[in-house]
């Protein structure tokens, strides 16, 4: 199966073709943000570089978010139009999964986090279990003090990557020893692990139905919620 991976749910930008298990060619950019300008080159130049035509391609699969507001719903519509047009399966997968990926231990705790500013984060806790990465706490936005009540409840050591810095401090203070600091490049995205992981998923069934998995409300939809405070956001969703 050939497959396209795409990840620009942060300033990382990462692309990949695999072959089934085998990578065939990958670019990962962490030097800009304006992925606009970079996204659909680098997957054209990969595609040829892995002697591919775009007709060869089986599968796409893209990290949905959470992550940039922009930067999810460009790699959502790219995954979704190319799905589309070419007629292939279309995969969804975390992006905080897909950097939980990046630690392969089966005795640690996995911690992912995406900066939300104002000691808010998106963050959710994996761990591996006889091969395979499973959900401990599902993805969220949330604050945290929070998220330290809620993870003070594990006695393993929790692997934080990502965006730490703004939150080592008071974690160590929380966990102690606990609490183990990722290398830098354990933060970077990987399209073939993305790939890979994305091989074993099953497609979704109705490619136009995809949106973004921002996990708190964009701007937009506050700005909505505060004109209308009495009526239900729920099906306020950004059409991709």
């Amino acid at each position: 199966m050939k497959i396209l991976a795409i990840d620009t749910s942060n300033k990382p930008l990462s692309v990949a073709v695999m072959d089934n298990d085998n990578l065939l060619a990958q670019t990962t950019l962490t030097t800009h943000r304006k992925h606009a300008e970079f996204l659909m080159p680098v997957i054209e130049d990969l595609v040829q570089k892995s002697d591919l035509l775009p007709t060869d391609l089986d599968r796409v699969v893209v990290a949905d978010g959470p992550g940039s507001y922009t930067g999810i719903r460009m790699a959502v519509t790219a995954a979704k139009t190319i799905a589309s047009t070419l007629g292939i399966e279309l995969v969804t997968v975390s992006s905080l999964l897909n950097l939980a990926l990046n630690i392969q231990k089966e005795d640690v705790l996995i911690n992912p986090i995406f900066d939300g500013r104002n000691q808010n984060m998106f963050t959710g806790l994996y761990r591996w279990n006889h091969g395979s990465i499973e959900t401990v706490i599902a993805d969220q936005h949330i604050n945290l003090s929070n998220w330290l009540e809620l993870i003070n409840n594990y006695d393993e050591q929790i692997v934080i990557i990502g965006d730490t810095d703004s939150f080592e401090k008071d974690m160590r203070t929380a966990l102690h020893s606990r609490l183990v600091v990722g290398d830098s490049l354990d933060g970077i995205p990987s399209a073939a692990k993305l790939g890979q992981y994305g091989l074993s998923q099953a497609p979704i069934k109705d490619v136009d139905a995809v949106v973004p998995r921002y996990l708190r409300l964009t701007k937009a939809e506050a700005d909505w919620k505060k004109l209308h405070p009495n009526e239900d956001t729920h099906d306020y969703v950004e059409k991709v």
